[in-house]
Formats: C-alpha cells, sequence, structure tokens
C-alpha cells in the first residue's frame, strides 16, 4: 500500500511540475519587461467589446490590477459608445456620427454625462475594487483635468456642426497623479470642461486617452477595440500590421476607416509627445493587456516615434 501510494504520490508530483512550467516560461518572459517599466505609467482606454461583455470586463479588471500588484501605474480612461446609444435610443433620441464622432446636441449630453459618471464609471470602479480598496473615478471636469472648447470637424473642405463634442486644449495631471501617488487607479470618464462658454463637452475616449498618456509622460498608450489591430490592407487583407513607425502611421491616416482614424490619430500624437510605445489591441481576447505587453509576440499593432525606430536599426547596423 505504502510503496503503491509512494508511487501515486511521485506521478501527481510530476504532473503539477509539467502543469506548472508553461506558467514559469510565461513569468520569465515578462521578467525584463517588469523591470523595465516599474514604476511607469500605463495608460489604458478600455472600449469596445470588452465594455459589454461580462466575462470581457472581469478579465479587465484583472490585468488592471496585475499591472497595478506588479508596481506598474494604471490609468484607466473609458468612454462607452455602446451604452450611450442604448441610452440615447430609450430616451428617443437619434444616434449619428460625423467624421468618426457622435453628433451630442444639448439633451444628448445629459444622457452622455449620465452615462459615462453613472454607470459605466461606476461598474468599472467596482469590478476594479473587487480586488481591493484602488479605483477611484473621475471625469475631465473634475480638478479641471480635460478642458475643451468646441469641436467642428472638416467635412469635404466644410466645418460641421456636431453639437457638444470637444477639442481638447487642456490637461492638468495634478488630480490623477495624486492619486497614482497614493497607491490608487484612476479612472476617467471622457467628459471634459469648457473654459470658454461654461458648457460640458463630449470628448472623444481615444483622443482623451492619448491626450493623458501624453501629459503623464506615460511609457505606453493602450487602446482596446474591436479588431485585432490596424490591417496591412482591408477589406482586401486581414493581415495586421505588428509595429510602424509615426511617419508610417501618418502616410495610412488618410486611408483608414473612419472609427480608426480617432485611436490611430491619438497613436501618434501620444508618441510625437513623448510616450514611448502606443498600441492598439484586440479587446475581444480575453487578458488582451497582459498578453500584449507581457509576452514576446503581442497581438496587437505596436507605434513608435521615428527616432526609436532610427535609433534601433543603427543598433542593428
Amino acid at each position: 500500500m505504502s510503496g503503491n501510494t509512494s508511487s501515486n504520490n511521485s506521478g501527481n508530483t510530476t504532473a503539477r511540475k509539467h502543469t506548472a512550467l508553461p506558467k514559469a516560461q510565461i513569468l520569465i518572459e515578462a521578467l525584463p519587461w517588469l523591470t523595465r517599466h516599474r514604476g511607469k505609467t500605463v495608460v489604458i482606454k478600455f472600449g469596445g467589446n470588452a465594455m459589454v461583455d461580462e466575462e470581457l470586463k472581469a478579465a479587465f479588471a484583472q490585468d488592471v490590477v496585475f499591472l497595478h500588484h506588479a508596481g506598474l501605474k494604471p490609468v484607466v480612461v473609458h468612454g462607452g459608445g455602446p451604452q450611450i446609444s442604448k441610452a440615447l435610443d430609450r430616451h428617443g433620441i437619434v444616434s449619428e456620427f460625423k467624421a468618426g464622432l457622435r453628433v451630442t446636441t444639448e439633451d444628448a449630453m445629459d444622457v452622455v454625462r449620465m452615462v459615462l459618471a453613472g454607470q459605466v464609471q461606476r461598474e468599472l470602479v467596482g469590478l476594479l475594487n473587487q480586488h481591493g480598496p484602488l479605483a477611484v473615478g473621475l471625469t475631465g471636469e473634475d480638478a479641471h483635468t480635460i478642458t475643451a472648447t468646441k469641436h467642428q470637424p472638416r467635412i469635404e473642405g466644410e466645418l460641421v456642426d456636431i453639437g457638444r463634442v470637444g477639442e481638447i486644449t487642456e490637461i492638468d495631471t495634478g488630480a490623477i497623479e495624486a492619486l497614482l501617488a497614493d497607491g490608487r487607479i484612476p479612472v476617467v470618464s471622457s467628459i471634459a470642461r469648457s473654459q470658454d462658454d461654461g458648457h460640458v463637452y463630449n470628448v472623444n475616449a481615444d483622443t482623451a486617452a492619448a491626450a493623458l498618456a501624453a501629459a503623464l509622460d506615460a511609457e505606453t498608450l493602450m487602446v482596446l477595440t474591436d479588431v485585432e489591430g490596424l490591417y496591412e490592407d482591408w477589406p482586401n487583407s486581414d493581415e495586421v500590421i505588428s509595429r510602424l513607425t509615426a511617419k508610417e502611421l501618418e502616410k495610412l491616416l488618410p486611408e483608414l476607416a473612419s472609427g480608426m482614424v480617432p485611436k490611430m490619430e491619438g497613436c501618434l500624437h501620444a508618441v510625437r509627445n513623448g510616450v514611448e510605445t502606443a498600441r492598439v489591441i484586440d479587446g475581444r481576447v480575453q487578458h488582451s493587456i497582459l498578453l500584449e505587453i507581457f509576452t514576446d509576440e503581442g497581438i496587437g499593432t505596436m507605434v513608435v516615434p521615428d527616432a526609436l525606430e532610427d535609433d534601433m536599426e543603427g543598433e542593428a547596423a
């Protein structure tokens, strides 16, 4: 009996070792990244299907808390497109988009503000705080974090009025930096105050995340979306561009679908204003944040400054 028990225990131990080995290899692969980026700020734009799928929301919260406990300083910026559209429908307000941005009337702005600050942010803060007293919610209105003026996009050469949509003019990072210094995870709703007319503006969350990343001197901007990354030749090919420079991205911008424009313009702004990398990743994949930054392969598109690419080519030569 004792011999059989000993043999079984030995077999179980061996099996456990084999099961644990891949986990150990993943942790070792992440070690250089953790060492290099410990103490650095990472701005994450939360959006797309990750915002409405319960399992994806839970996985996102786990990823952000993991980054926090690994010694990084995550800042979450969110919009709420699906939730806003649903709420507008309930209020009998038609959702309309121009130049990739939501047309925001006075009535629509009340709904946008209510959904972002009162629903989406509260839910996200709650998910993060299941893991401890970590997350604190604020909007761009709080402590003058985001200031904006009325934005009028140009469509076919003409300026178009799209209502209470804001163009960011100023970022004050004081409140966010105080929260980070206190060991908290700031969760920021993409609403801005106006210094001029007293209005509150709806700001594109991709744009807000990029502006905050630059102002915070973040190491990385990560944008979760509903595609695998930036496609090489969509719709003719589903090949994803894994890495490109700011100059290369700038050339591609006029050819992009309107929904991708704010995301990629945000990435371009970030890397041209001090952020080392900007990444567009598929938020439909569970734990996409950890897969992107803690593995050598990554799963999305990474944008780097031109100078960084030039330096790497020089080292290779």
